[in-house]
């Protein structure tokens, strides 16, 4: 959404900033807290664009065709804050797991490998494989479903 790097980082600070500094601004009876959060990050990154398009339109000039100077497009500041904060409860999830549906898991999903390639490099019959991996999955499901919420739905898709 900030098509720049250096702007996307100011408005991550800035939102956890205002929020350790007033936390009971977040209200667990209005929902979830990571919902809360990026919809204060989209807030956030909606005032520093139009801010830095205002500051742009006052000091940099027009291209010779007329047309305004925009930054190259990009991934946005709330993905990359979605992934991460994704990425951290998946970390924890993981983490619950017994060490062999994590193992098996890791090695398919970040690995990838194939459920039979799993099997030979783990020395477990094929079938054992499919069975921690889906029970993996389901655990995975639970753990993730009220962090994650309706991300969790892609997330399971992408580990069914």
């Amino acid at each position: 959404m900030c098509d720049d790097e250096g702007l996307a980082e100011d408005v991550v600070q800035e939102v956890f900033l205002a929020f350790w500094c007033d936390p009971p601004r977040f209200d667990p009876a209005k929902g979830r807290f990571g919902t809360w959060l990026l919809t204060l990050v989209h807030h956030k990154s909606v005032d520093a664009v139009r801010r830095e398009s205002a500051i742009r339109r006052r000091t940099v000039p027009a291209s010779e065709d007329g047309s305004e100077w925009n930054a190259p497009p990009g991934p946005g500041a709330d993905e990359g804050a979605i992934v991460a904060l994704v990425a951290g409860h998946v970390r924890d999830a993981l983490d619950q797991l017994p060490a062999d549906q994590r193992k098996v898991l890791a090695l398919a999903y970040y690995g990838g490998y194939t459920q039979r390639e799993v099997a030979a490099m783990t020395g477990v019959p094929l079938g054992t494989v499919k069975s921690r991996m889906f029970t993996g999955v389901a655990k995975l499901r639970n753990l993730l479903g009220p962090v994650v919420g309706d991300a969790g739905a892609d997330l399971a898709g992408g580990l069914s």
